[in-house]
C-alpha cells in the first residue's frame, strides 16, 4: 500500500501508525517492551518500517494502558526507556526520523493528579529535545489530545483543555518555542539527520 500511495503521490510522506512493540526481527530488544503480551500481537516496529516506501517511524506512549492504570515513577521511566530506544534504532536500522505520534495519560487512572501528567509531557519533550539537538531521529511528538471547550462529553479520559490547564499549557508552549529556535539554526536544505550548532543550549535547558 506505500508503494501504492507513492505511485499516486510521491511526495507524499507515508507512516504505518504502529505503537512501536518489538518481535521477531528483534528479539534482544523485545526487553523494552511494556510486557510479554506486545510481542505477540503481530506487530514487529523495525521490520514494519523497513518496507518499500515507508517514510519515518512513529510509535505510541502509553504506559498507563500498558504497564499499570495505577500511576508511579515506573511510567516515567518506561517512557524515557521506550523513547530512547526507538530513536537509537530509527538512526541504526532504518535511517529515518520517528515521531511518537500518541502520547498522554488519562485522568480517570488511580493516584492521577495534573502535576504527574506534566512530569509524562515533560519526560516526552526532553527526551525529543535531547535527540534534536544532536542531529538525531527523534523528530517530534503528538499529545493525545488537546480539546476545544465544550466537548467534555466525548473526553475518555485523556483530553486537555488548554484554557483549563495552564501549566500544561505553558509546557506545550515553551517546548514548541525551543524546537523553533532549534530548527532555525538549519538551512533549508538540511535533513533530519544534520548535525546542529551547539548554540542557544542554554536558553534551552536552562530550566529542563
Amino acid at each position: 500500500m506505500a508503494v501504492y500511495v507513492k505511485s499516486l503521490d510521491a511526495k507524499h510522506l507515508v507512516e504505518i501508525g504502529l505503537e512501536g512493540f518489538y518481535g521477531p526481527s528483534a528479539p534482544a530488544r523485545a526487553q523494552f517492551n511494556p510486557n510479554s503480551y506486545a510481542t505477540q500481537v503481530g506487530t514487529d516496529f523495525i521490520r514494519n518500517h523497513q518496507a518499500l516506501g515507508v517514510d519515518f517511524a512513529s510509535v505510541h506512549i502509553y504506559a498507563d494502558s500498558w504497564i499499570s492504570q495505577t500511576i508511579s515513577d515506573a511510567h516515567l521511566q518506561f517512557t524515557t526507556s521506550w523513547m530512547e530506544a526507538h530513536i537509537e534504532d530509527a538512526e541504526k536500522y532504518l535511517g529515518m526520523p520517528v515521531i511518537f505520534s500518541e502520547f498522554g495519560v488519562s485522568a480517570k487512572d488511580p493516584g492521577y493528579n495534573s502535576s504527574f501528567r506534566d512530569a509524562l509531557i515533560s519526560t516526552v519533550y526532553k527526551t525529543v529535545l535531547n535527540s534534536t539537538k544532536k542531529g538525531g531521529s527523534g523528530a517530534g511528538s503528538l499529545l493525545w489530545q488537546l480539546f476545544p471547550d465544550g466537548m467534555d462529553s466525548m473526553d475518555n479520559g485523556y483530553a486537555i483543555v488548554l484554557a483549563k490547564s495552564p501549566s500544561t499549557s505553558k509546557l506545550i508552549s515553551l517546548h514548541s518555542s525551543r524546537l523553533a529556535i532549534l530548527n532555525s539554526m538549519c538551512s533549508w536544505k538540511c535533513n533530519w539527520g544534520c548535525r546542529k550548532k551547539n548554540a542557544l543550549e542554554t536558553i534551552l535547558y536552562h530550566d529542563l
